[in-house]
This record gives structure tokens, sequence and C-alpha cells, in this order.
């Protein structure tokens, strides 16, 4: 199992969903320059690989197109690819600002299945701005990355990820090796040009396509690096922009994974202390919790559809339940459950981690996150490696530490070698970017938020402190950061510095 993601969370009411758009392809040699013209039209329903739990097309108002690109940055005239982009238009046109271009993390997120679905937090900004979002490249049907086939994927994700002995540490590796060669088989065209840089290069090509001089952009999550990498290569072209649910730049990918470990662990002790003060049901306790995943690791309990709740798909599905403070019953009824032998609940929230549908397919979500992230980062961490960092990561969680140190195998034998230690977001001369940071977020722990306004630079870095909990805080829905950060995104006031939103 990869490590949790860094998607921005979406709605109880899509979870409710899984619990119970596309555009875009390949292109031949289409026009790549900033002179190409999109052709909009209506939107299908997103396809499974974009979102395995939608089925529904979108309302009138939002219409998709096809961006081209080049596969590779060096070769601007050779093989393309496409991008597919979603868009709602303004609706007061008379004071249109421009374009508000979305990501909303992963990485491997679909933003043309995710925009439409969240676009009723977007109402006041759709006002001076048009919504945009897309599919990044090796994402959906912007090249989506394939690694295995569906049945080998449940498989992959129901295996222990937290083994104990030697034995289960070769199955682990065997597995991991598998996977990483099921996606250069099925995808190796795309995956040495999966990296942020290149999808930081192809949000300037869209907004020169858009016809916008500045970047507006609203980044979310892995969308915080993907738009500190974008100010750091364009600065002068940075309009305003908004980071919510923030990445550490500083961090390596074993940081990275200490750091969520740390930041599940908070809040899954925040979640327990306020389950005892106001659920009607039986509350947890953390000793129940690891008592519970090691029961499961030998004698899994039933699920649905003829499949099983492991270890490994629990420990997702507690991980899947902190991203919002919505979830937490969601919790509470799942332990409760499967404690009686009766998975169902946390199955479909480890379901929803790891991006499968009610029917048995998968999107391309977590497969483009194990490719982002390991065209990214040079790192290759090997079993000694972990079996030495283990202890650390057990003391600053031990319900999630095994999970998240094991995790750090995804790219150990990836085909592509990584780009960078840490990238560089550093802005020098770039306009305020608004950096929203939450003392309770789990995968993007509150620490990031201060580092990332520093290395943004003097002057443009801003932070914004949320003292909330769950993952992100725009779509938390508190009406100072509401206010906040819409009067600086629809009039360009940026707030006092430390200002703290509760």
């Amino acid at each position: 199992m990869s490590r949790p993601l860094r998607l921005g969370a979406l709605s109880a009411a899509l979870l409710l969903t899984a619990l119970a758009t596309g555009c875009g392809g390949d292109g031949g040699r289409p026009d790549t320059s900033a002179h190409q013209k999109l052709d909009w039209a209506g939107c299908p329903a997103p396809s499974s690989s974009q979102d395995a739990t939608a089925t529904k097309a979108p309302g009138g108002e939002w219409e998709c197109a096809t961006l081209h690109v080049p596969l590779d940055y060096r070769k601007p005239h050779g093989k393309t690819i496409g991008i597919a982009m979603i868009r709602a238009k303004a609706t007061d046109r008379r004071h249109r600002i421009g374009s508000l271009i979305f990501n909303f993390g992963g990485p491997g997120g679909s933003g043309v299945a995710t925009l439409p679905a969240l676009a009723g937090s977007y109402k006041q900004l759709r006002t001076r701005y048009d919504l945009v979002s897309f599919d990044p490249r090796g994402v959906g049907r912007s090249s989506g990355v394939r690694c295995l086939p569906d049945r080998q994927l449940d498989a992959y994700y129901a295996a222990d990820s937290t083994p104990n002995d030697s034995a289960e540490v070769k199955s682990l590796v065997r597995r991991v090796k598998t996977y990483a060669g099921g996606c250069e088989k099925n995808s190796g065209t795309i995956l040495p040009y999966v990296g942020t840089t290149n999808a930081a290069r192809d949000m300037d090509l869209m907004r020169r396509v858009l016809g916008d001089k500045k970047m507006h952009y609203f980044g979310v999550s892995y969308g915080t690096e993907l738009g500190g990498v974008y100010a750091h290569l364009y600065p002068k072209q940075v309009g305003r922009a908004l980071f919510d649910g923030v990445v550490d730049p500083m961090q390596t990918p074993e940081q990275g994974a200490l750091g969520q470990a740390k930041g599940f662990q908070r809040a899954l002790d925040d979640y327990l202390k306020a389950c005892t003060r106001t659920s009607v049901y039986s509350c947890p306790t953390q000793n129940r919790i690891r008592t519970l995943l090691k029961r499961l690791d030998s004698r899994p309990v039933r699920g649905y559809g003829g499949r099983k709740l492991t270890e490994s798909l629990a420990d997702g599905g507690i991980a899947q339940s902190l991203y919002s403070r919505e979830y937490w019953q969601y919790l509470t009824q799942g332990i409760a459950a499967a404690q009686q032998g009766d998975g169902r609940i946390l199955l479909a929230l480890g379901d929803a981690m790891n991006g499968r549908g009610p029917d048995g397919r998968y999107s391309t979500l977590q497969s483009a996150l194990t490719a982002i992230t390991c065209a990214d980062f040079k790192q290759r961490y090997t079993v000694p490696d972990i079996e030495r960092k283990l202890p650390t990561f057990r003391k600053v969680s031990p319900v999630f530490g095994d999970m998240m140190a094991w995790g750090l195998t995804q790219c150990t034998d990836w085909p592509v070698r990584g780009a960078w230690t840490t990238p560089d977001v550093s802005a020098k001369g770039a306009a305020p970017i608004l950096v929203v940071g939450n003392t309770g977020d789990p995968a993007t722990p509150y620490e990031g938020a201060a580092r990332m306004a520093k290395e943004l630079g003097p002057g443009v870095g801003v932070q914004l402190t949320y003292k909330g909990e769950g993952h992100g805080a725009y779509d938390s829905g508190n009406a100072c950061v509401r206010k906040t950060v819409n009067a600086y995104l629809l009039r360009g006031t940026v707030p006092p510095k430390g200002k703290v939103c509760t």
C-alpha cells in the first residue's frame, strides 16, 4: 500500500457515495504553442480512471477541452500528450478577473472530476473567476498511469504492508517490485515525464492559452508543492495564489513520511478525545484499535463483494477517516463493527483511500501518486534503511508508524530516476502568496506552512493559521478562513502577518 494521500479531502456526501467528465487523451502532433485554440464542449461523466465512484456528467455550466503539451519539453516539436481540462465561466462577466486554476492534490487527483463535485464551496469565487481545473499528466484522461489490472490491485492493497518477519519482508519487496514492473510495462512511455516540474510547465502553457496575463491559482495539499514549483519557475507570472493544506518543501520522503505519521497520530488522538465527549456510540481507545489491527493481520473479517477487511485495508480506512471531522462518525461505527466481525465500513473507507469504485474498478489515483512521487524524488530506500528507522516511526505513531515507514519502499525498484532531493520553491519577485496551515491537519502537518512561507521568500509567503481539524482549511467551511481567502482572491487584500482563524 502506498503512503496516505495528500489529496484535498472530499465532502462527507461524496464519501457516503463511496460507502454504498472527462476530456483529453493523447495527441498526434497538434499545436502545442500558446496560440492553440481550445475546443470547449459539454463534459461527459468522469471515466473510471478519473473517479471510480462518479457516474453522472457535471451540469450544463461545465465545459471540457484538451490542451496539447509536449511530452518532453526538451523536444517541444516532438510527441505530444493531451491534458484534460474543465471550466465553469465566471457569473459576473463584467467584473471578471481571469481564470482561477485549481489543483486538488494527491499527487494523482483528477481535477476534472473533483472541481464540479466541490464547486458549491467556490460560488463566491466564481463570481469573478472562471473556475478551471485539469488532470495533470499521468492522471485520469491525461495519459493516466496504469500499473496492474483491477483484480491484482485488490490483492496488492489487501496484502500485508507492515511485515513482522523476514518472510513477510521478502513478500512485501516482491510485491512492490512487481507493481513497479507493471507500471513500466503498461505506462513506461509517460513515466519519465510525469514529474512536478513538467506539470508546472503545463500550467504556464495553460495560462497563456486561456489568455491570462497572470496565474491565479488555488492549490490544495500536493497542489501547494506544484504551486511552489510553478512560482519558482515563473515568479513574474504569479497573480493571486492560495496554498491550502501545505506540503513542507524542505522534507525528504523519509521526513515527510515521519511527519505524516505524527500528523495522523495527532489527528487520531484528537478524534479519540472528541469521541468521548460527543459521540452517542461506544468510543474506541488507541489500545483497542491496535488490538483490532493486530487481529486483522492474521484473521481478516468479512467485508463485501466476497472481499475481506485486512490489516492494511483497515489501516488505510482509519487514515482516510481522519481527513475530515465529518468522517469521524463513520470511523467510530466502522471500528465497532469490525470488532464484531463486520468490516464493511472500514473496507469502504480503505477503498476510498485507494481509489476503488463499487464496481471494482480503480482510478489512476494511487498509481499516479507513486509515479509522480518517484519521478520527483531521488531517494530510494532499502529494507535495512527502513528497519533502522522503524523505532523512530513507531515512537511517533503506535498506530501508523509501521505503515508509513514501509511505505517508503514505493520507489525502491522504480524504473525512472528522481529529479531532486527536495523541490526548490524560492520565488523572489513573485506577488504575495497566501499560505494557509491547519493545526490539526493529518496529511500535511501544520509546521509545513511556516516552512513554505519562509522558502517562498520575504514578501512572498504570507501565512494564515486555522486552528481546526481535517486536511486543509478553506473547505472546512470556517467563516474566518473563507472571508480572509475570498478577500485576497477577489479583492487582493493580503491579511496581516500572523493572522489566526479559530
